[in-house]
């Protein structure tokens, strides 16, 4: 029996696949170097805290009409 090794970021990939966005149920996209998950939907980056996504709303940050960043 093959133990799932996690990805290099800590983040198992098979977890990655049947996440969704908890408040519209659409995909995600992985943001390796922010280590958040992006519901472009809703607008919403979940963070991703010692290789464990945290899939709160209350958590996620906003990333719709956010200033540029200088």
């Amino acid at each position: 029996m093959t133990e799932q090794k996690p990805a290099a970021s800590g983040i198992d990939p098979k977890l990655l696949e049947i996440l969704v966005c908890p408040l519209t149920k659409g995909p995600l996209r992985y943001d390796r170097e922010a280590q958040e998950l992006i519901s472009e939907q809703a607008k919403l980056a979940y963070p991703i805290r010692d290789g464990i996504p945290i899939m709160l709303v209350d958590e996620a940050r906003s990333i719709g009409d956010e200033p540029a960043k200088r």
